[in-house]
């Protein structure tokens, strides 16, 4: 199945969507995590477009979409993209499925915006943005580390590989668990023309920088706190990101977490069809 390429605007940044399926059938959101595409989510959204029209965005400076002049890749930022995506497409409540820093995005989104989420999945979400350490550097420090990685980063380029094999290669050693032709897959769309004549990631190297504004575990159980929706928390039991254990869920109100086996960061990669069979059973209740 061939998605639909779409566009929108959000803080004047042309945005890139792709769409699979029948309109008429209720809406499904996926929102892949950083420095990932859109089109990592072909498995999924095929799996659920019998039920669903799917909607799949490309996040500022990833995929096919805008790359932020300034360099703006703030969690606050990607909220606001999902929400003009949402007001796009006109069709709120929305189930959303969100993978790491897009299951964090989602949260943020059915926080603020509790009313047009009517169900989320969040794979390997709450974990990794500042959240979970509990420990606060002091404003001085922050700032001033910020401007410095900033700098670095106006000299960084974003690297280039011979060919599509050499940059599959690299794929399949950020993650052990991709078959050959999964990780060809989210390369080949995951990349583009190089000036060298290779190829290089279509992410912004700006996608690297953090915040001098810490996004502390108070404001976030503030915005857990409003999500009255069902929630489904998936983690994979091999990966280096939070645990459930390491984090207090009780501002949650309807969830559950499962945890899956032989899985890492990558949990709708690494055990698909464990993956697919629990959000199923989530959506049908």
């Amino acid at each position: 199945m061939t998605p639909e390429s779409r566009y929108y605007f959000s803080q004047r940044l042309k945005m890139h969507y792709l769409v699979w399926g029948d309109e008429s059938k209720p809406p499904l959101l996926l929102v892949h995590g950083t420095r990932d595409h859109a089109r990592s989510w072909d498995r999924t959204a095929e799996a659920l477009s019998d039920r669903y029209c799917v909607y799949a965005p490309d996040l500022r400076g990833h995929g096919d979409s805008q790359w932020s002049i300034g360099g703006d890749y703030s969690i606050i930022d990607y909220a606001l993209d999902i929400h003009a995506l949402g007001e796009a497409i006109g069709r709120a409540p929305y189930t959303i499925i969100g993978h790491s820093l897009g299951g964090g995005v989602t949260l943020q989104y059915a926080g603020a915006f509790p009313e047009k989420v009517s169900k989320v999945v969040t794979i390997e979400g709450l974990g990794g943005l500042g959240w979970a350490s509990g420990v606060r550097r002091p404003a001085h420090v922050r700032m001033r580390q910020w401007v410095e990685s900033m700098r670095k980063l106006e000299q960084r380029r974003l690297r280039s590989y011979e060919d599509i094999d050499t940059a599959t290669e690299r794929m399949m050693e950020a993650n052990r668990h991709l078959s050959p032709e999964l990780a060809r897959h989210l390369t080949v769309e995951g990349v583009k023309p190089a000036d060298d004549g290779g190829v290089t990631w279509k992410f912004d190297n700006f996608t690297h920088a953090g915040s001098p504004y810490e996004f502390n575990m108070e404001d976030a159980r503030d915005l857990w706190n409003q999500i009255r929706c069902p929630l489904l928390i998936i983690w994979g039991e091999e990966s280096w990101g939070v645990r459930n254990g390491d984090l207090d869920l009780s501002a949650f109100h309807d969830y559950r977490y499962e945890k899956v086996a032989k899985a890492g960061h990558w949990v709708h990669h690494d055990q698909f069809d464990v993956f697919i069979g629990l959000v199923n059973g989530f959506l049908a209740e």
